[in-house]
C-alpha cells in the first residue's frame, strides 16, 4: 500500500506551489488590466485631454487603498482546482510485493488431457499381485532352505547312527579285552545307601558262542537276533566275598530286529524271568571255580536301542552257596528288600558292573567314527 501512494505524496508539494504561483500571477493580471481616471482639467471636446495619469506600461502596484481597485484575497489553494494535471511521475509506483503464485501439475491418476485416466485399483491389483508373489517366493525358498536343511540334519543323524551301529558291531573283535572289560571297574556311589564299590576282574572267557552261556528259554527268546559272538569275564569284589560274570552279546540283526527284540523284552517281562536266566562263567583255578547255575542270585539283562549287543551281568556269593530264590537285580536293589541276595547287596553288583561296561561299549561306538 505504501508503494501504491507514494506517487501521490510526492505530487501534493508541487501542486501547493503551483497554487502559490498562480495566485500571484492573477494578483498581477488584475492590476494591469483596471482604468485610472486622470484629474486634469480638460474641455470636455474631442482632442482635448486632461493631464496624462501613469501610463500602463509605467503603472507601478496599485495600493490598496487606490480607488477603484477590489480588495479581495485570492481563494486558498486548497479550494482552487490545479491549473494543469500533475505531471506524472519519474519513477512510476512499483506493484506491491506479494507471494509467489506456484502452480503443482495435476497427478498423473487424473491426467484427462492426455489419456484416460485409470483407476486406482488399477494401479494397486499389479503392486498387490508383484508383492504376493513376492512373499511366496519368499516363503517358498525360506521352506525350502529349513526342509533341506532338516532333511540334511535328518539325514546325517541317521547316517551318523547307522555307522555307530556298524562300528558298535565290530568292537568285538577290534577292541583288546581291557577295554571291554577293565581289570578293575570303579563303581561310585553304586552300593547300597550310594557306597563306593570296586570290583576286579579275576577272570575273561575265550570269545564263543551261545550255545551254553544261557537258559534253553533265554536262548530262543534271543535266536531271533541270532549270535556272532559272545564275550564274557567274571569279576569279585573288594571283600571277594561276591561273583559277578558280565557278558557282551554281540548279534547278527539289524536296528529293527533289535528294536523289535527290546519291545518284547519289555513289554513280556522275559527280563525278569527266572527260567530265563544268563550263566555264569565258572573260571578252574579261580574264585569263581564254583560259580554255577545253584549259585545265581540276582542278575540284569539289557537289550541295547543302539547297537547289536545284548549286555548282561548275574551275581552270586563266592562261598558256593546256593540260591533258591533269585531275583532280579531291580528288585534286589529296592529300599527295605529283605532277601539274602539284597542285604549282601548282590543286586548292586550286577547292575552296577553291567550299568559300566555298557556305557564304555556305546561311548567307544560313538567316538569311533570320529577317530577313523
Amino acid at each position: 500500500m505504501a508503494d501504491l501512494l507514494a506517487p501521490f505524496d510526492r505530487a501534493a508539494p508541487d501542486r501547493a506551489a503551483r497554487d502559490r504561483v498562480a495566485a500571484v500571477e492573477a494578483e498581477a493580471a488584475e492590476v494591469g488590466t483596471g482604468t485610472d481616471v486622470g484629474t486634469g482639467s480638460g474641455t470636455g471636446e474631442a482632442g482635448d485631454e486632461g493631464p496624462a495619469g501613469p501610463s500602463r506600461a509605467t503603472a507601478g502596484p496599485v495600493s490598496p487603498s487606490a480607488p477603484g481597485v477590489e480588495d479581495a484575497p485570492p481563494p486558498p489553494a486548497s479550494a482552487r482546482l490545479p491549473d494543469a494535471p500533475p505531471a506524472a511521475p519519474a519513477h512510476p509506483p512499483r506493484p506491491a510485493a506479494h507471494r509467489p503464485f506456484v502452480f503443482f501439475a495435476r497427478p498423473a491418476l487424473y491426467d484427462d488431457t492426455t489419456a484416460r485416466p485409470r483407476p486406482v485399483a488399477a494401479w494397486r491389483r499389479p503392486r498387490a499381485a508383484a508383492a504376493a508373489a513376492c512373499a511366496v517366493l519368499g516363503l517358498g525358498l525360506i521352506g525350502g532352505a529349513v526342509t533341506g536343511s532338516w532333511l540334511t540334519g535328518e539325514s546325517d543323524a541317521a547316517g551318523s547312527s547307522r555307522s555307530a551301529y556298524a562300528t558298535a558291531g565290530a568292537l568285538w573283535h577290534s577292541l583288546p579285552v581291557d577295554a571291554l572289560f577293565p581289570p578293575a571297574i570303579k563303581g561310585g556311589g553304586a552300593g547300597p545307601g550310594g557306597a563306593d564299590r570296586v570290583w576286579n576282574r579275576v577272570a575273561v572267557a575265550p570269545d564263543s558262542g551261545c550255545a551254553k552261556a544261557f537258559d534253553p528259554l533265554l536262548r530262543k527268546a534271543l535266536a531271533p537276533v541270532g549270535c556272532q559272538r559272545l564275550l564274557r569275564a567274571t569279576y569279585t569284589d573288594a571283600t571277594k566275598s561276591h561273583l559277578t560274570t558280565v557278558g557282551l552279546l554281540f548279534t547278527t540283526a539289524d536296528a529293527d530286529a533289535m528294536h523289535a527284540l527290546r519291545t518284547r523284552f519289555g513289554q513280556e517281562g522275559l527280563d525278569r524271568r527266572t527260567d530265563l536266566m544268563p550263566r555264569a562263567y565258572a573260571a578252574p583255578g579261580t574264585p569263581a571255580a564254583s560259580f554255577g547255575d545253584a549259585q545265581r542270585a540276582t542278575w540284569t539283562l539289557s537289550v541295547l536301542p543302539d547297537a547289536p549287543v545284548v549286555a548282561y551281568a548275574v551275581s552270586g556269593f563266592a562261598d558256593g552257596r546256593a540260591v533258591t530264590e533269585p531275583e532280579p537285580a531291580a528288585d534286589a536293589m529296592k529300599a527295605g528288600a529283605a532277601s539274602a541276595p539284597a542285604q549282601a547287596g548282590l543286586g548292586h553288583d550286577a547292575k552296577g558292573i553291567a550299568d559300566r561296561v555298557e556305557r564304555s561299549l556305546r561311548k567307544t561306538a560313538t567316538a569311533a567314527p570320529e577317530n577313523s
